[in-house]
């Protein structure tokens, strides 16, 4: 797989697992709330005209209660047969696009990286990295100041030893990321590495505490961030 934007299709990275469109999650929070509320008054005015209507009572019961079902699961089986999923819509991502010049030889450069848990030590947004196996990982990031934080697991869906390394978070997670890294040896001792990492946050972010993942500030820490590499990797210690 070729593509890294941080959008989680209906087939995960790796496979053909389908979703069971009875459990997923495709209603807005604004529609289930409709939902619920039209269906507890198409329930409550069936029951009123049962003995007069019962014909319409029994058509105003069955649409009551797949409104009521509809609000309460968040999940319709028209957006399911359509293969509309609310977890699949996400916000604007901040993108960030860098390249640097290492003074170091590519492959120490690049079997840091893939070190997954070694990535906080120079990404100061990242508070911790921890791989659960050679694939997957749990990754917690932290906002501007250290205000805020969120998590999500990950699983890189492609990686080429010694040259590329490509990753994203997993279908269901509370934000959508990903990024890659390529490695190339322009001398035996030096290395250029080309990086995009991206975060988008879910669509109604504001109202979930996650707001600062699209501040610029946290936008200009990620960037200081990649920057601090190459100062790590040529002296062992950390820009400022």
């Amino acid at each position: 797989m070729d593509t890294y934007a941080p959008s989680h299709s209906h087939l995960p990275p790796t496979g053909g697992i389908l979703y069971d469109h009875s459990t997923i999650i495709n209603v807005t929070q604004e529609g289930r709330l409709v939902s619920i509320l039209a269906g507890a008054w198409a329930i409550g005015s069936a029951i009123s005209k049962v003995d007069k209507k019962p014909v319409n009572s029994l058509i105003k019961l069955l649409a009551g209660g797949y409104l009521l079902y509809r609000g309460i699961s968040g999940n319709c089986l028209f957006n399911a047969m359509t293969g509309v999923r609310q977890a699949d819509r996400h916000s604007r991502a901040i993108n960030i696009r860098t390249s640097q010049i290492i003074n170091n030889p590519k492959e120490e450069v690049y079997y840091f990286w893939r070190q997954l848990s070694n990535l906080p030590v120079f990404m100061k947004h990242l508070e911790s990295v921890q791989e659960t196996d050679n694939k997957n990982s749990h990754w917690v990031a932290k906002g501007p100041g250290g205000i805020g934080t969120v998590a999500w697991d990950a699983q890189i869906v492609k990686e080429v030893p010694g040259e590329f390394l490509g990753w994203r978070s997993v279908t269901g997670s509370e934000i959508a990321t990903a990024g890659r890294v390529s490695f190339k040896a322009l001398t035996p001792d030096t290395t250029e590495i080309n990086v995009m990492i991206s975060y988008r946050p879910p669509a109604g972010y504001v109202g979930t505490g996650l707001a600062w993942l699209l501040n610029t500030a946290f936008e200009r820490m990620i960037y200081n961030d990649i920057k601090s590499f190459k100062s790590y990797m040529e002296t062992g210690e950390i820009i400022s």
